[in-house]
């Protein structure tokens, strides 16, 4: 099969090898560009526990004074192995959603025990420190991180995967989602996209793309891409 992954070469490059080895034709098309936001000096001693909501999260964090025996919860898989291979000890992974992610947390950590830190992107489709808040929880929300829609694509590229339509799309993110609909649209490819399974991380982001037909829409939480083409 054809398959188009969309987040950046330092996410996706496990998978476009794995796929490859399955005999898969692959595409790469980074949707968006992720560049680091200063916080500013934090006092990690005063925590008991980091949230991670995405690898990016690890991979701005200042790393210096963070003792790596301190619990972390992370939302999926690929968000636990960045935080493995930075040192983290402690770590717990959710099912690659913030919904199991927040489960995770009221089941692991009780609110009893200190301050939580979550560390996050500018952007985010849930408020998850404000659920947790509400839940009686004392968390800090800290932004390392922004994205910003990729403008430039290569010309040739573009024309050769007009020609040679993906059977599959993952899509990671409502930003993403937002990006690769203006993405089609700049490229007057709407049409184009009857045979392709489009796969979505949530509804949210699925409705994103609803105005372009599809042959079908899948949800899926991260870690389960491969899983996925048992379905199709």
């Amino acid at each position: 099969m054809h398959i188009l992954l969309t987040r950046t070469l330092e996410d996706s490059s496990d998978m476009i090898l794995k796929f490859k080895s399955l005999g898969h034709h692959i595409s790469h098309l980074p949707l968006l560009n992720v560049e680091p936001i200063k916080s500013g000096e934090i006092n990690f001693s005063e925590f008991r526990s980091i949230i991670f909501t995405s690898a990016n999260a690890v991979k701005f964090l200042d790393l210096k004074s963070i003792d790596k025996k301190i619990m972390c919860f992370c939302v999926g898989s690929a968000t636990e192995k960045k935080a493995r291979s930075v040192g983290f000890q402690n770590v717990i992974a959710a099912e690659g959603n913030v919904a199991n992610l927040k489960e995770l947390v009221l089941q692991n950590f009780d609110k009893k025990d200190g301050k939580l830190i979550y560390i996050s992107g500018e952007t985010i489709s849930v408020d998850l420190d404000q659920q947790l808040l509400n839940e009686g929880y004392n968390i800090k929300r800290i932004i390392n991180y922004r994205t910003t829609h990729n403008q430039k694509f290569d010309e040739g590229f573009v024309n050769e995967l007009k020609l040679k339509i993906p059977n599959i799309v993952y899509i990671y993110s409502q930003n993403s989602a937002l990006s690769f609909l203006n993405f089609i649209k700049i490229n007057q490819s709407e049409n184009l996209w009857m045979d392709t399974n489009l796969m979505c991380i949530g509804e949210k982001t699925s409705s994103i793309l609803n105005e372009i037909k599809w042959k079908k829409i899948f949800l899926f939480n991260s870690g389960e891409e491969e899983f996925l083409l048992y379905k199709i």
